[in-house]
């Protein structure tokens, strides 16, 4: 299934940054890149351990109703880096028309340069399903139960 995504450049970004893309035709999520204002673009952003941020990247997008656009850490950096992202994976509403911003975190153990340019997360299209929510004076019973964390097991 296709779903078009349509973004707009926010007025201060660059743009012959390219918009997200999928690297390969079997990828589920496509590569954002930051997008700095003018005065950041040459130096970037250095995010050093433990430190977080807001990643600009110069858009805004409208996602189709009953779809949502999720933000997810790339593997790479999570690997070299030890970049993530703090609220994985980002979730951004069909409703929402702002500047779509990627929260990076640098779990590693030496500062890294967020560059101009530079492949940050990526972005899958999902559908929504919305629920309803009822009250109930009781559960349906269930083998497990109220059995909680661990109690499934370790292997």
């Amino acid at each position: 299934m296709t779903v078009t995504v349509a973004f707009q450049r926010l007025p201060d970004s660059d743009p012959t940054i390219a918009l997200p893309a999928y690297a390969t035709a079997g990828a589920a999520g496509a590569d954002i890149r930051a997008n700095f204002p003018p005065d950041l673009r040459a130096q970037g952003l250095m995010l050093a351990p433990m430190a977080r941020a807001l990643v600009p990247t110069g858009l805004a997008c409208a996602i189709p109703q009953g779809f949502e656009m999720q933000i997810r850490a790339r593997s790479g950096l999570a690997l070299k880096h030890g970049l993530a992202l703090v609220n994985a994976p980002g979730t951004i509403d069909s409703d929402y028309r702002g500047p779509v911003g990627v929260i990076l975190v640098n779990l590693g153990a030496e500062g890294v340069t967020i560059e101009h340019g530079m492949r940050i997360a990526q972005i899958v299209i999902a559908p929504v399903t919305q629920a309803q929510f009822a009250l109930t004076p009781q559960l349906d019973a269930t083998d497990r139960g109220a059995d909680g964390f661990g109690s499934t097991g370790t292997v």
